[in-house]
């Protein structure tokens, strides 16, 4: 019987989905760490590398060198723990897998460390170490590599030379770092190769804005349109903004229309729900009459792109009961016993101007129908979908929409609105949504966040990458409808720097606070009902806009890239309850790291302190050592070191996101 173990065991490879079923995921650029554990029997030396790599086009030629081994270290002796940094350079699909080894140098290295300085073999040790040199410098290239390694041999053959001299040529660092770069490797043993789906950066990275083009420019009962919402555009660029998000902007049904505040009686002028989509003028491939023509939305998103911002699109798949679809393919929808077609329901919640779809009624012809939908409007500009409920969806129809739009169109990108059960959101993640919806909204006290965020950056990250939206259309959380003005800020601070893609749904700069009635989440006269045009420039002459602040957080993302990565959050100690600490690090340049340590004030009501207890080390500095923090919000300079008092005041600053500048070595 064959052994079901290599000769080195290579196990727990990780990053892996589904041991491999599904890709982990990462974006051009992004760092991420491939763990293992091996070991070997007895107390010879064991080595790993990891090996990442792009997969070839079936058909296409190999390229002429093998991709490089990434030295893996051991990270945790006592339990065999070898762990190595890869960052892949382009889109595209990749695998990586673990090289482990027998390491007769590190053995060597091992036994001439004790042997030598105890004059125990000296002769014998050192000729077996000039033997395992001439095998390493075979495997060199010709030229300094191999020369200095012939010269190590020489010396540990020179008995003219004492023998602690002939050794110290042998460990000298030079030559220890030559032999990590061509090592020798007897019984190699490769793990599975395990897949890796690579993004662009927006995947991972980007700061969106929601807003109802029908509001802007609106002077109700008349709607605005696409034209006059584009005029909304140059003051969302200037926030710094990437992504404009648009609720559906297709034709709204009139049958059972919602009225104010959800009423069951509209007027005749009520807007209705964009998310009951359709009507006589068409479904999903069709632009509501009101916004204006196809044409008009071509030219929405040429502004946008101008601009230098995407637009993302609302995907929603249900119909209102006006819907071609409802006509024209009654079989995809659940017939109820009294003949009735079956409106959607999250009891207490019903919207019955809304029919759900019935995915196994027809599914194939769903699918097509859906895939159609997607690729129209991807040929309209449209490269990021933001998909309304997809837990309501079968998995498996997502995994093969995914599948074929990616092998076309690679750059297109789906963010899950999925506040449901954690495993349907790791399915969703699995399957190839790029981004999530998070729990963020409703994670507000130090130990939530802590708990939460270091699940989304240590331990579901390579399934999940978060949004996190500090307020919805349905969403107004309890903590913005009584925090006041702080609290809008205090919110905004964490969503842009714990994740590196957060959003905002327009009304949030302008501090709208109240609810429809108490213990509620949902607006007083939410824009999902009605027009809601607003003065921006008022509130901005007025000083009632939180845009300026905003516009400072996406500028600070911005220049900072550790604020574009996940896996590199840390959380730091605080000695209270209402600050919470943490920090984003990462390489940007060959002499510093770009490093962000963010201290903000949960308590929007009152001014708080604290002794801040950094782990140095894990922001790549010694316990002892002092440094100068820069204040990127309010422009102060502070020293600090491993404790640190603050006091944070909400109703003057409540936050600090300070970058460290470290003196020249």
């Amino acid at each position: 019987m064959s052994p079901r173990s290599g000769r080195i065991p290579v196990v727990d490879v990780q990053p892996t989905v589904d041991c491999g079923r599904f890709p982990a995921k990462a974006v051009v650029g992004e760092t991420f760490t491939v763990s293992a554990t091996v070991f070997r029997e007895g107390h010879d030396a064991v080595a790993a590398a990891v090996v990442l790599a792009p997969v070839e086009a079936r058909g296409a030629r190999k390229p002429r060198t093998p991709p490089p081994l990434v030295r893996m270290r051991l990270v945790e002796p006592g339990f065999d723990r070898w762990a190595a940094d890869v960052t892949p350079d382009a889109e595209g699909d990749w695998t990586f897998h673990v090289e482990a080894w027998d390491d007769p140098l590190g053995s060597w290295r091992h036994a001439a460390e004790i042997k030598v300085p105890a004059g125990l073999d000296v002769e014998l040790v050192l000729e077996e170490g000039a033997r395992v040199f001439e095998r390493a410098a075979k495997g060199a290239p010709k030229g300094p590599a191999r020369d200095l390694l012939s010269d190590v041999v020489r010396a540990l053959r020179d008995t003219s030379r004492p023998p602690e001299v002939r050794l110290d040529a042998a460990l000298a660092s030079d030559v220890q770092a030559l032999v990590e770069q061509y090592p020798v490797r007897d019984l190699v043993t490769r793990s599975a190769k395990l897949p890796v789906q690579v993004d662009r950066e927006r995947a991972l990275y980007g700061s969106w804005y929601e807003f109802f083009p029908r509001s802007e420019g609106a002077i109700p009962p008349m709607s605005g349109t696409l034209s006059t919402a584009s005029h909304r555009l140059p003051a969302v660029a200037a926030m710094g903004f990437d992504v404009v998000y648009l609720p559906p902007v297709h034709p709204i049904g009139r049958s059972f229309r919602k009225g104010p505040n959800n009423t069951l009686t509209p007027g005749e002028t009520d807007p209705g729900v964009p998310w009951a989509i359709g009507s006589a003028e068409g479904g999903h491939d069709a632009i509501h009459p009101e916004l204006g023509t196809i044409d008009d939305f071509d030219a929405f998103v040429a502004r946008a792109r101008e601009l230098g911002m995407e637009i993302a699109l609302d995907l929603a798949l249900q119909c209102s009961p006006d819907h071609p679809w409802v006509t024209e393919h009654p079989e995809w929808f659940t017939t109820r016993a009294d003949g009735t077609i079956a409106y959607a329901e999250n009891p207490p919640k019903k919207y019955q101007d809304i029919y759900p779809l019935n995915f196994d009624n027809d599914p194939e012809g769903i699918y097509a129908e859906v895939l159609r939908i997607v690729r129209f409007w991807i040929g309209h500009g449209v490269r990021i979908f933001r998909v309304d409920n997809p837990h309501t969806k079968p998995v498996s129809m997502w995994d093969r929409l995914f599948q074929e739009i990616r092998s076309t169109d690679p750059d297109v990108l789906f963010l899950a609105e999925a506040f449901t059960r954690p495993a349907m959101m790791t399915e969703l993640g699995k399957v190839g949504f790029h981004q999530s919806y998070t729990y963020f909204t409703w994670r507000n006290t130090k130990y939530e966040l802590t708990e939460y965020f270091t699940e989304l950056s240590r331990r579901t990250d390579a399934v999940i990458r978060p949004n996190a939206f500090v307020n919805t259309p349905d969403i107004l959380p309890a903590y913005l409808q009584y925090g006041g003005p702080p609290a809008f800020k205090i919110r905004a601070t964490l969503a842009a720097t714990l994740s590196p893609t957060w959003g905002v749904y327009s009304g949030f700069e302008l501090y709208e606070h109240v609810a429809v009635r108490p213990g509620s989440e949902e607006y007083l006269d939410s824009e999902k009902y009605q027009l809601r045009p607003r003065d921006w420039a008022a509130a901005e002459a007025q000083g009632h806009s939180l845009a300026p602040y905003l516009t400072l957080l996406n500028r600070i993302r911005r220049d900072h890239p550790a604020l574009h990565r996940l896996r590199n959050l840390r959380f730091h100690g605080t000695e209270s309850d209402t600050i919470v600490a943490y920090s984003k690090t990462v390489p940007s340049g060959a002499d510093a790291d770009d490093i962000i340590i963010v201290v903000v004030n949960l308590d929007p009501h009152g001014a708080r302190e604290t002794v801040v207890n950094l782990d140095l080390p894990s922001l790549g500095m010694a316990w002892s050592e002092t440094f100068s923090v820069h204040d990127l919000v309010t422009g102060s300079t502070f020293l600090w070191g491993q404790r640190n008092y603050v006091r944070l005041d909400p109703f003057f600053e409540p936050a600090h996101i300070l970058h460290v500048r470290r003196a020249a070595p």
